[in-house]
């Protein structure tokens, strides 16, 4: 009994921010990382982005990723977002990508780690649109034969999630009813958008509606926020598809709220 209490305790101790971290770990999206700078109110799943260097990598040759992980590059190093962020995403500031890889030995590794080292960068910057301050890059193993050889996914480094659910399937319950589908439908009409998800919470909806208190001092009315839950389709620039989704949902209202978008995914294009 008195151990089940502590429990209770604790449990009823742990922040709001604890919790959304302790569900995105387990659903195994990771750090929410913001894309492009403190004013494009947008976000993408480290799982997302992972993919899609994991991806730049596995183009890269006579090197295979092994493990992949980004964060801050320095918490000091930060910016206010315009828009209220997803529940406890990292703030907008340059990003560190560290990664462990294993390398061919018909070179010298050097040469092999700039390699990989301009095209995580590149990726980065020019697929997704994120900010990234520092590369760390550590040589874990040879490879006997060609890197091509390996699977380009590579070992998973946040935790798995169970499965994907079938967009199709869920599509219905992601959308919701009045304002919410009206915002879904400004959302999918944007260039680039290959569906609406719905993997961070609140009951597996893709767009969340809640009223927005005025800044202090300011005479302003009070409005609402909009966040959009989405995947890109590869190809389409994260960064700006987020860009043009926030500008077709703000004027689809007649109070223009404000709209922040987060990225969980990026499809291949059929």
């Amino acid at each position: 009994m008195p151990q089940f209490a502590l429990g209770m305790r604790q449990a009823g101790e742990m922040t709001a921010d604890g919790w959304a971290q302790a569900v995105r770990d387990q659903l195994g999206l990771g750090r929410l990382l913001a894309l492009g700078g403190a004013s494009d109110g947008a976000w993408i799943t480290e799982r997302a982005a992972a993919g899609v260097l994991r991806g730049a990598a596995a183009d890269t040759s006579g090197v295979r990723v092994e493990r992949l992980r980004l964060a801050l590059a320095d918490p000091a190093d930060v910016a206010e977002p315009a828009v209220p962020p997803p529940p406890s995403a990292l703030p907008p500031g340059p990003l560190r990508v560290s990664a462990e890889f294993a390398a061919t030995s018909g070179e010298p590794l050097r040469v092999a780690a700039d390699r990989l080292r301009a095209a995580l960068a590149e990726a980065a910057e020019v697929r997704l649109g994120l900010l990234v301050g520092v590369v760390d890059l550590r040589v874990t193993g040879l490879l006997d034969g060609a890197a091509s050889d390996a699977d380009p996914a590579g070992r998973d480094d946040a935790p798995s999630p169970p499965g994907e659910t079938d967009p199709t399937a869920a599509a219905a319950a992601l959308v919701g009813e009045g304002d919410e589908a009206r915002a879904a439908t400004a959302a999918e009409a944007a260039a680039g958008v290959a569906r609406l998800t719905g993997a961070l919470g609140g009951l597996g909806r893709a767009v969340h509606i809640t009223g927005r208190a005025a800044p202090r001092g300011a005479a302003a009315v009070p409005g609402r926020h909009v966040r959009i839950e989405l995947a890109v389709v590869s190809g389409h620039r994260a960064v700006d598809v987020a860009r043009a989704v926030r500008r077709s949902v703000t004027d689809a209202f007649a109070d223009h709220p404000t709209v922040s978008v987060l990225v969980t995914a990026v499809d291949r294009s059929s």
